[in-house]
Order: structure tokens, then sequence, then C-alpha cells
């Protein structure tokens, strides 16, 4: 009988609590606090954006090596980078993905990458995979821009760089650079989510 009882308390309890359990965030949403992270970039060294003490906000950018959608971003990301960084917005890349599963995503082939286009800006090695859930970034590339708020990095934009990954002589929507400029005038995006458009994160 005791037993019995126990069981069922048991059962009880385990329905109660699936029921008061809160369900996994899954990243982050316009407004909310962006937390800082520490990821190596491409020349060996540890990256943080408390590394940038006059900077505004940031451009981070989930992209990859092998992704054709990033491959057709590279030069828009370079542009972004040289025309917002000393206006105190500079991108910081982040590639998300598993080398395990997506071949020539490793570190070594991130190091190479970066040296052939030349990038301008730090492309960090989300190692273990931890940043981007965090975010909610699901594909490459997936921009997440930052503007900080009483010393608070807040979530201004998410999304898309532009409406036309593969001709960029045929943008006619340029979300990130408006949002930016938004913000610079004191202004709220708008729009301030679209959808990306990209290859799914490599798990």
């Amino acid at each position: 009988m005791k037993t019995l009882k126990s069981i069922l308390l048991v059962s009880v309890f385990i329905i109660a609590t699936a029921f008061t359990i809160r369900p996994v965030a899954d990243g982050y949403k316009i407004g909310d606090t962006a937390t800082d992270f520490k990821l190596k970039n491409v020349d060996g060294k540890m990256v943080s954006m408390s590394d940038y003490e006059n900077a505004k906000g940031f451009i981070v950018i989930f992209t990859c090596n092998h992704c054709p959608f990033s491959i057709a971003y590279e030069d828009r990301i370079i542009d972004l980078d040289k025309q917002y960084k000393d206006k105190g917005y500079p991108v910081i890349a982040i590639n998300p993905n598993n080398p395990e599963i997506s071949k020539g995503d490793d570190f070594v082939s991130m190091q190479k990458r970066a040296k052939e286009k030349g990038f301008t800006f730090p492309y960090l090695f989300d190692d273990g995979q931890k940043i981007f859930p965090q975010y909610g970034a699901t594909r490459t590339p997936h921009v997440f821009l930052l503007n900080k708020e009483d010393k608070e990095l807040k979530v201004a934009y998410i999304g898309a760089i532009d409406n036309n990954y593969s001709d960029a002589t045929a943008v006619t929507e340029k979300y990130v650079e408006d949002a930016i400029n938004a913000l610079i005038e004191g202004e709220k995006p708008n729009p301030n989510f679209t959808k990306a458009i990209g290859c799914t994160i490599k798990k």
C-alpha cells in the first residue's frame, strides 16, 4: 500500500512539474540584452565585445566558409564593416558550424578564407557551439544588430542583410544599413525583424 502511494505521489509530482517547467529559450528577441562572449579569432587571439570600449553597438553576423549564401554576402559584409565601424558599429563575424559535420568550416579553413578575402573584421569560431543557440541563429548568414543603451547591448534588429542575396546590384532593401542609420539618428529600426535567408547551421 505504501509503495502504491509512493508511486502515485511521484506520478503527481512528475505531471505537475511537466506543466511548470519553463520552455527552453529559443534565442534573443528585439529589445533583449545580449551578453558578451569570448571566442577565438582567426589571428589566434580571443575576442570579446567588451574589448571595444568606444563601440556604440555591433553588427554580429553568424556566417561560415562553405555556404553559397555566406559566400555571396562576403563582400557586402566587408563593406558594412568599412562603412560603419568608424561610426561605432563594427562587424563581428562568428562561424557557428560544427566542423565535423560541415567540412570546410574548420578553424584552419577559416583562417585561409579570411586571408583570401581580406576580412577587415574578427572572424570567430563558436567552439562547442555555445553562442549561436543563445542568440537564436538558425542560418548563415544571420544578423543580430546590437545597440548600446545604458551600458547594455540591446538587440535592435534581427534577420537578413538585404533583400537580394544573389545580386548585390539588384538590392532594393538594405535592411542592416537602414537599421544602423536609424539608430544613428536616434530612431528605432523599421523593420526590426526580417527572415534570415541562408544555409541551416550544422550541429
